[in-house]
């Protein structure tokens, strides 16, 4: 019996089909295999795939908004990936690659609303106990200290080095207050007498 769950938020919808796999002993109303999913964004062409490519798409899309949610916005998805995102003036751009040879790849443009609605879709996916598709969902990561450099003010960032180059002044004057060591004179070697040979 085929299955389908649906998502939707004001600009996305996201339905998967499947069917039970009864050989995991789950319920007969639990999508456990993937046969397809369709992915609609409002005003754009309606997209279908299978496993691969909501796996490609969870991938990047995730990631992608986690980062944005931290002020950093670098795109995801070599040219070798099924789907990538990236930033654009104004909002952000999605590229779904086809795996058919001699197809252009669709590229979506989306705005901020349109990127969360997608999320969320994404994230009640993953939340809804009726699929047990095994797919492998992104675990966070922490940004580069590259990344993080900018987010910290100015004297922040300055306050470390100038500490360092103070305190290597000081001890540099400290050192040169102190009178040197006078070193101890060279003692003569005493003279030996010798006894009067008597006659």
């Amino acid at each position: 019996m085929k299955l389908s769950s649906r998502y939707e938020q004001t600009s996305c919808r996201l339905v998967l089909e499947g069917l039970p796999d009864l050989s995991a002993g789950q319920s007969a109303q639990t999508i456990g295999i993937l046969t397809g999913f369709t992915l609609a964004l409002a005003g754009k062409t309606e997209m279908e795939g299978q496993r691969d490519h909501l796996q490609a798409l969870i991938a990047v899309v995730l990631p992608y908004a986690r980062q944005l949610l931290s002020g950093v916005a670098r795109p995801l998805g070599d040219d070798e990936a099924a789907v990538a995102i990236r930033p654009q003036e104004g909002g952000h751009e999605l590229e779904l690659r086809s795996s058919q040879p001699n197809t252009p790849p669709l590229r979506l443009p989306l705005d901020d609303a349109e990127l969360a609605d997608l999320v969320r879709c994404l994230d009640r996916v993953q939340l809804d106990p009726g699929v047990a598709v095994p797919l492998t969902w992104p675990q966070p990561q922490p940004l580069r200290r590259a990344e993080l450099r900018h987010r910290l003010p100015l004297r922040r960032r300055l306050a470390a080095p100038l500490t360092g180059v103070a305190a290597l002044a000081v001890a540099a004057a400290l050192v040169a207050l102190v009178p040197p060591t006078p070193r101890p004179a060279a003692s003569e070697p005493a003279a030996v007498s010798k006894p009067a040979s008597g006659g």
